[in-house]
C-alpha cells in the first residue's frame, strides 16, 4: 500500500494562474521558454537561463542561483501564496473532449526506495543529479510528478463530490487544452482520502517524472542521513505527484527519426526491410500504423506500411511484444546499427503530439533520412512490466495532456 498526505501548497492567486502556469521544464528548449514567459512565469524559476543575455547554460552555478532568487521573489511578490493549511487538490486536464482528473498530493521517498511506487524506465544520472539540484537549493519540489493508480471507486467518489462546485482555477493553455483545478480542506474527506490509499491502493505507477521521482528520493536520504532525529515524518521524505485513476490516461505514439540508412540506398534497405516485414508503400498521403506489430515509415517522400512477419516477436515477453523493441531490434539495432537508444546521436525521438507530419518534415527538410512511426503501448503493458519489475525500451511512452507547472509547489521545510 502507498502512503500519501496533504500539503499546504504555495499557489498563484486566481486572477495570476495563467500568467504563473507553465508547462514542464522539459517540454520546451531554451528559446522557446523564452519566448513564451511573461514577468510572472514560472519558467524563471524553472528554466532561470532565460534571465541571462547571453543565455547561460542551464548547468552554470549562476543559473541556479537565478532559480533561487526567482523562486524567493515570487513569494515576496505574492505571485505565490501559500495555504493556510494542508490540503489534497484536485487538477483536472481535457484534451480532444477527454477529461483526466488527478489527486494532488505528497508521496512518501520510502515508498520510492520499497518498489511501491513503481518505474517503467531506467534513468540517466547525469539528469537525476540535475533535478535532484533543482529540489535541494529550492528546498521544494516546484513542479509535480505524474503517477498512476488502479481504479478506486472510493477515490472516485471523492473527486466527483470536489469537482462538483466551482473550480479554484480554469483556463485553457496555448494548445487549447482544459486545466481546472479544486482545493479539498474538508477534514474528513481528507481522511478518507489518505485512508483508502494506505488501505486501498497497491502501488503507484511513475507515468512521468522518473528522473523528479529519483531526484526527490536521493534528496530525502540526503537530508535523512544530515538530522540525527530524523523520525520519518519531516516533510523533506515526502514530495508532490499528481496521480490519475489509469482508466483515464492515453498514451500516445512515441516515434523515431533516423539520419542515415547506414551506407545503404533505399532500395537495398526496402530490400532488407522485406525480410522481416510486410513492406507495401502507401504512398504521399500520411499513413498511421492501426495495430501492434504494424508500422509506419517515411523514406524518399513515400509513405509505407512495415508489417512485422509472424516468428519476428514474443507476444508472451510483456517486453518482447512491444512495437519499440521490434522496431529496435529488427531495424534499429539489425539494419542500421544504433545500438544504445539514449546514446546514438544518429536517432531522434518525436512525440506523437507533434503528429505524424512532423516526421516527413524533418525527413523532406534533409536533417533525417527516414521516419518510423509506431503504435501506441497501453496503459496495462505499463503496468503489466512496471509490477514485475521489467524496465520498458527508451522513450516507449508519450502522456498528453502535460501537467501544468505553477498550479502547486510543496516546500520541504
Amino acid at each position: 500500500m502507498v502512503r500519501v498526505k496533504p500539503f499546504a501548497a504555495l499557489r498563484p492567486p486566481r486572477e495570476l494562474v495563467t500568467e504563473v502556469a507553465a508547462p514542464p521544464y522539459d517540454v520546451l528548449d531554451s528559446k522557446e521558454a523564452r519566448a513564451m514567459a511573461g514577468e510572472k512565469s514560472l519558467l524563471h524559476i524553472t528554466k532561470p537561463e532565460i534571465d541571462f543575455e547571453p543565455m547561460l547554460p542551464d548547468h552554470d552555478p549562476r543559473v541556479y542561483d537565478k532559480a533561487v532568487e526567482n523562486f524567493r521573489r515570487w513569494r515576496r511578490n505574492g505571485w505565490l501564496v501559500r495555504d493556510p493549511r494542508p490540503c489534497y487538490y484536485v487538477y483536472a486536464q481535457t484534451m480532444d473532449g477527454r477529461t483526466q482528473y488527478g489527486i494532488v498530493l505528497c508521496a512518501h521517498t520510502d515508498d520510492y526506495s520499497s518498489g511501491a511506487i513503481k518505474k517503467h524506465e531506467l534513468t540517466r544520472k547525469d539528469k537525476e543529479d540535475d533535478r535532484m539540484v533543482h529540489v535541494r537549493i529550492q528546498n521544494a519540489n516546484i513542479e509535480p510528478v505524474f503517477f498512476s493508480y488502479k481504479d478506486n471507486d472510493g477515490l472516485a467518489a471523492i473527486v466527483s463530490e470536489a469537482v462538483a462546485g466551482p473550480p479554484e482555477y480554469r483556463f485553457t493553455d496555448e494548445n487549447g487544452f482544459g486545466h481546472e483545478f479544486w482545493v479539498i480542506d474538508d477534514e474528513d474527506a481528507i481522511t478518507r482520502i489518505g485512508s483508502i490509499f494506505a488501505g486501498e491502493v497497491d502501488a503507484f505507477y511513475v507515468a512521468d517524472g522518473h528522473h523528479r521521482t529519483a531526484a526527490a528520493a536521493r534528496v530525502g536520504a540526503e537530508k535523512r542521513a544530515m538530522n540525527p532525529d530524523h523520525t520519518g515524518e519531516e516533510e523533506y521524505n515526502w514530495f508532490m505527484a499528481v496521480c490519475f485513476p489509469e482508466s483515464q490516461l492515453r498514451i500516445i505514439d512515441y516515434n523515431r527519426v533516423v539520419k542515415d540508412l547506414a551506407g545503404m540506398d533505399s532500395r537495398t534497405f526496402l530490400d532488407r526491410l522485406s525480410e522481416d516485414f510486410e513492406v507495401v508503400c502507401t504512398g504521399a498521403e500520411v499513413y498511421r500504423p492501426g495495430r501492434l506489430h504494424n508500422f509506419s515509415m517515411y523514406l524518399d517522400g513515400r509513405w509505407y506500411s512495415l508489417t512485422a512477419k509472424p516468428g519476428r516477436y514474443d507476444d508472451d515477453d510483456p517486453i518482447g511484444v512491444l512495437d519499440v523493441t521490434v522496431l529496435s531490434r529488427l531495424v534499429l539495432d539489425k539494419l542500421l546499427g544504433i545500438k544504445d537508444l539514449r546514446t546514438d546521436k544518429r536517432i531522434d525521438f518525436v512525440g506523437g503530439i507533434r503528429g505524424l507530419g512532423e516526421l516527413s518534415r524533418r525527413v523532406d527538410s534533409g536533417e533525417m533520412k527516414v521516419a518510423f512511426a509506431l503504435y501506441p503501448v497501453s496503459m496495462g503493458q505499463l503496468i503489466n512490466i512496471a509490477d514485475k519489475g521489467m524496465i520498458m525500451p527508451p522513450k516507449t511512452t508519450w502522456f498528453e495532456p502535460k501537467l501544468r507547472s505553477g498550479l502547486a509547489v510543496h516546500t520541504l521545510d
